[in-house]
């Protein structure tokens, strides 16, 4: 079945001659219905007594949880998996949307309507009359957009809004961003590798004085330069060490598959027949 179109309002209110926002067809339809339905099952009388135990604070890590499932899935390149895990996701947003509508707060339909919207009245260059040169300059009309929203003007600082619950080194990177973005930089990246050096140096000062408590002020301060030197160049922190950890699992690996076929327990292996596995599997990448 052919998908059904709908004509995009510009952030004026106004229709936008030629835009058209394609909808989900009729089966698609059905199916999110379908699942909202289930979701709405579970939880009324009769239901499974585990979902009609569930409130916000209880799902919180089951979020979290199926989140970081689909980021395996596209790390692992595994598109069934995705698939899968996406649904997985995707029942957290409508078990959430269910409680709120129980207690007359809002229900699905109004969350989509809301992010619809602010899509729309973000991007004035997609569904309205203005251009942009870039992707540098969509990001700097977005936060301006962003800026003048109420939900932001009854912000005290430009920090405010990010989560803090964020993995750290993804919290640090948009606690980076939004403090360059007010003027709060480095000129160059340079200055920042300087700030890096400057910061090695006195971590090793701080390890030499054996103060723990400075210790772990200096590791932190390193910590947040070296996001910075990710932002400048464009890098995700937070994806880089997930990257760096998935790879020194799989030559950890093979040093203990070494030590199994050495017919040692990898505690009895030297530090230099350790390297040396170590060095072959690097080669092998």
């Amino acid at each position: 079945m052919k998908d059904a179109v709908v004509r995009a309002r510009s952030p004026d209110g106004g229709m936008c001659p030629g835009d058209e926002l394609r909808i989900m067809s009729k089966s698609a339809g059905q199916a999110f219905e379908k699942l909202v339905d289930i979701i709405a099952r579970l939880r009324s009388e009769g239901g499974c007594p585990w979902d009609r135990e569930q409130t916000h604070e209880s799902l919180k890590r089951y979020l979290v949880e199926e989140a970081y499932e689909v980021i395996d899935a596209v790390d692992a390149g595994d598109m069934d998996e995705l698939r899968r895990e996406l649904g997985d996701l995707l029942i957290q947003v409508l078990f959430h949307a269910q409680l709120a509508d129980e207690n007359d707060i809002f229900d699905i339909e109004d969350s989509i309507n809301d992010i619809s919207e602010k899509l729309i009245r973000r991007h004035p260059h997609v569904f309205g009359k203005t251009s942009v040169a870039g992707i540098e300059e969509v990001l700097h009309r977005w936060e301006e957009i962003k800026a003048a929203e109420p939900a932001s003007k009854d912000r005290a600082s430009v920090l405010d809004g990010i989560p803090r619950t964020l993995p750290a080194l993804a919290r640090a990177m948009a606690v980076s961003k939004r403090a360059a973005a007010a003027g709060f930089e480095w000129p160059s990246l340079a200055a920042v590798v300087e700030k890096l050096e400057e910061e090695v140096g006195e971590l090793k000062e701080e390890l030499a004085a054996g103060d723990r408590e400075r210790i772990t002020h200096e590791v932190g301060d390193l910590l947040f330069t070296v996001v910075n030197v990710a932002r400048w160049t464009k890098v995700d922190a937070e994806d880089a060490l997930r990257t760096m950890i998935k790879r020194f699992t799989a030559r950890f690996r093979q040093v203990e598959e070494a030590a199994r076929e050495s017919g040692r327990p990898l505690e009895e292996m030297t530090i230099h027949e350790m390297d040396a596995v170590w060095d072959h599997a690097k080669q092998e990448k």
